[in-house]
């Protein structure tokens, strides 16, 4: 059986690119016995959805602001996303 330090780092692995069919296998059955694991991918499915969320948001340079955040808040959060 996979350790938590092997199925976290699979976890975050797994939401970038597919796995192979025994590190998918491996993982999944580590997640149903392991209630830290699981709620490690359900914090980083939850992560990934608020940013994603954020960035739809975000204003297109030049348009006029629909958040309280400032120009170069929003700037940093941009290329942030951008290049990670």
């Amino acid at each position: 059986m996979l350790s938590c330090k092997d199925v976290t780092k699979l976890v975050s692995e797994s939401m970038d690119r597919s796995l192979p069919l025994g590190k998918r296998i491996g993982m999944r059955l580590h997640l149903v016995f392991c209630k830290w694991c699981a709620r490690y991918e359900r914090q980083l499915l939850l992560i990934r959805e608020t940013v994603g969320r954020l960035a739809a948001t975000v204003d297109a340079p030049g348009e006029p602001s629909r958040e309280t955040l400032s120009v170069e808040a929003r700037e940093r959060i941009r290329e942030t996303i951008k290049n990670p």
